[in-house]
């Protein structure tokens, strides 16, 4: 189970790390392309929140960490759905990429 911070203003988000592997690269992609956009996901028992979403800007820092120090092998045909599915809502919904 690694983690994704986001500008630090927040606990980590836990992301299995096959999932967040995918996320680097999407994530990585729309930033190096001066894309911005939403990043919606649920917060762990411990918020009280129902949903948190973030802007997502390159200005921000983006911290990923990963439990195992191998990395996941990516699949390509997620890497579309997930990327297919942020252009189209203009929103990367993390819950539903962790079940993909």
């Amino acid at each position: 189970m690694g983690t994704l911070e986001y500008n630090s203003s927040r606990p980590p988000i836990d992301i299995e790390d096959v999932t967040l592997a995918h996320l680097k690269i999407i994530i990585g992609t729309k930033l190096r392309r001066q894309e911005s956009f939403m990043m919606t996901w649920l917060p762990d028992d411990k918020n009280p929140a129902g949903r948190l979403t973030a802007w997502v800007h390159p200005s921000i820092p983006l911290i990923l960490a990963f439990d195992d120090a191998t990395m996941p092998k990516i699949d390509p045909k997620r890497i579309a759905r997930m990327m297919e599915s942020l252009n189209s809502a203009g929103e990367l919904l993390i819950d539903q990429m962790q079940s993909a």
